[in-house]
């Protein structure tokens, strides 16, 4: 099935409270020859146990930040420069993700191969816009009111209220009752247009064709920009499903709920009747708390890499600095000379 392809998963890292969940369901897999944790964070607690999963499971492999800069999503295009072997098909997770469908991996990794025209195939995905915009036409997902298929949609993307609704949705009608394969649905090839990158398949070869130079912000770059130069799609492959917690503006609401706790219990449940993942399960688990364990002076004298952040402005700066290059923005033309 492989076809003699590599397969490397890989996570811009991380949140352990989430990745918890998400490290059993790759280590596990087979297919996988690798898994490449992209440390893009500056919590001791969190390095600390990507350290304790790395050294217990030869699969994983940490990558340091290439500049030495920790600056949230703006430090992780540098990454990419190392997802260019050509005899690899590369699988790009987000630390977030809490549950994948099983056989994912498989499935995923033998479309793409099938499928070489399109630049990235994505799975579908719950709590991501253009998926639940999908479901939404299928009449899969009840929506009151249409929306739009717009990338930076208010509710779609924003709203934690609309997050929370879909993931309960998702684990009661879905998840416990395992009939997720009820939302499985066709293939939507999609062309110059931005989508959030929760779970992407590539082939090394098409980036060692520019050297893996990921410029500023890589979801623009990797979903819209480089294939409108390539003049290739990108595909929604509906044969997968994978679930995503949440975006930016609506973590501090899905945070105050159980849903975390919900898909969790679901997956020890279920892992507890297999070996293989309760053994995984169990070691993460102990990770865990032993890193959550540790007294400031403790996490003090743990080995840090040698990163840095950028120096942030003042807040009342940034805003009017923002506000004059508006200004002069919308003062000079919009065209260049």
């Amino acid at each position: 099935m492989k076809n003699n392809y590599k397969i490397v998963c890989n996570t811009a890292a991380g949140r352990r409270r989430y990745m918890q969940y998400l490290v059993p369901q790759v280590v596990s897999c087979d297919i996988v020859d690798r898994y490449d944790i992209w440390v893009n964070t500056m919590n001791i607690r969190d390095i600390e146990f990507f350290r304790m999963l790395a050294k217990q499971y030869p699969k994983i492999r940490l990558v340091w930040q290439p500049d030495g800069i920790i600056d949230g999503n703006n430090s992780i295009n540098a990454f990419y420069k190392d997802c260019c072997d050509e005899d690899t098909i590369y699988i790009k997770l987000d630390d977030d993700i809490v549950w994948i469908e099983p056989g994912y991996f498989e499935k995923i990794v033998q479309f793409r191969i099938d499928n070489p025209q399109y630049f990235v195939v994505s799975p579908m995905v719950i709590n991501n816009q253009k998926t639940s915009y999908v479901f939404q036409c299928e009449g899969l997902l009840p929506i009151k009111r249409y929306r739009r298929a717009d990338p930076f949609d208010k509710i779609l993307l924003k709203s934690g209220k609309f997050a929370k609704e879909l993931h309960q949705w998702f684990i009661d009608n879905y998840l416990i009752n395992n009939e997720y394969t009820k939302l499985h649905c066709g293939n939507y090839p999609m062309g110059i247009t931005r989508f959030s990158i929760n779970s992407i398949v590539w082939f090394g070869s098409q980036l060692k064709a520019f050297g893996g130079i990921v410029t500023d912000d890589d979801e623009e770059f990797m979903s819209s920009i480089k294939p409108t130069l390539l003049g290739q799609s990108n595909c929604l492959y509906g044969g997968a499903l994978i679930a995503h917690f949440a975006f930016g503006p609506q973590r501090k609401a899905l945070d105050n709920t159980d849903l975390l706790n919900q898909y969790g219990a679901y997956l020890h449940e279920t892992w507890s009747h297999d070996p293989r993942l309760k053994e995984i399960d169990s070691y993460v688990q102990h990770c865990m708390k032993t890193v959550d364990g540790y007294t400031e002076e403790e996490c003090r004298n743990l080995e840090f890499p040698p990163y840095k952040t950028p120096i942030k402005e003042n807040k009342l700066k940034h805003r009017l600095r923002f506000l004059w290059e508006r200004y002069l923005y919308y003062k000079k033309p919009y065209l260049k000379p």
